[in-house]
């Protein structure tokens, strides 16, 4: 198991918090890079009790989650709806500003 930085122990306990998670993963989002979000989608799930405690409150097999949220990973939509639901928080789109 990899040891944690403070920086990174401290992240992952802002991120318990949903308006936290929310706003770190809209911030993820906004870089434009998959591989930012997918980041950014671990981190919040180890700060709901890792990636094997999330994987059973989704009823997602845990082996599949690790291979979806990888820097290559590709998730279903279905997936990331499932995962976000089960830690409390939802996908939404919003206009652009300054768009059309």
């Amino acid at each position: 198991m990899r040891r944690l930085t403070e920086y990174q122990r401290d992240l992952i306990e802002a991120l318990k918090d949903p308006v936290e998670a929310a706003e770190y993963l809209n911030a993820a989002i906004e870089e434009g890079d998959k591989e930012t979000f997918l980041l950014a989608l671990r981190n919040v799930a180890e700060a709901h009790g890792g990636m094997k405690t999330v994987a059973e409150k989704a009823n997602v097999n845990r082996v599949s989650l690790y291979r979806s949220l990888s820097r290559g990973g590709n998730p279903e939509i279905r997936t990331l709806f499932t995962l976000l639901r089960c830690m409390g928080l939802k996908l939404a789109v919003e206009p652009q500003t300054g768009s059309v």
